[in-house]
């Protein structure tokens, strides 16, 4: 009625390997998570410039220039001063003259300055007060030939054969 239940073998002890596994050779393996906008929120006042590479989603007011890799320029955005971007989706005011690839001026946006751009995308309702000017992609300039008679004039060297100095 009662036995005795046979003890199981006590398990041997976890062992932790101190190197880390490699990586894998894949580049998408190695892809940078993406990273947050950083945000100028609505009840911020910033006098200066804003400068950096990565994303500014501004909902305040920024008096001096912004450059950065992309912006947005929420509703209650206002910037007084140049934007420089990669891409531009603006949906507040912007005083000031604007460069970017792409822009985007949605139906809520007040645009007051020239737009240099690649891409420009307007909806209906937005306010666009200046010029907009299409990037004018400089084409490298032709490397001139040497003339024939240029080439034929000089002598050929000959490999190899350098005038040694008397």
């Amino acid at each position: 009625m009662f036995s005795k239940t046979a003890k199981t073998p006590a398990k041997p002890p976890v062992k932790f390997d101190s190197t880390p596994a490699p990586l894998a050779a894949d580049p998408s393996a190695q892809r940078k998570a993406p990273r947050a906008a950083s945000l100028i929120s609505e009840n911020i006042t910033i006098e200066g410039n804003v400068t950096g590479e990565g994303e500014v989603h501004i909902d305040g007011v920024v008096r001096g220039d912004v450059r950065v890799g992309k912006l947005t320029v929420g509703e209650t955005g206002h910037i007084e001063g140049g934007v420089y971007a990669e891409a531009i989706e603006a949906r507040g005011r912007i005083i000031g003259a604007v460069t970017a690839k792409q822009v985007r001026l949605y139906g809520t946006a007040y645009v007051d300055g020239d737009i240099t751009h690649e891409q420009l995308a307007m909806e209906t309702g937005a306010f666009f007060q200046g010029r907009s000017l299409k990037f004018q992609r400089q084409a490298t300039p032709p490397t001139p030939a040497p003339s024939p008679l240029a080439q034929a004039s000089a002598p050929a060297p000959t490999p190899g054969l350098a005038p040694k100095p008397v």
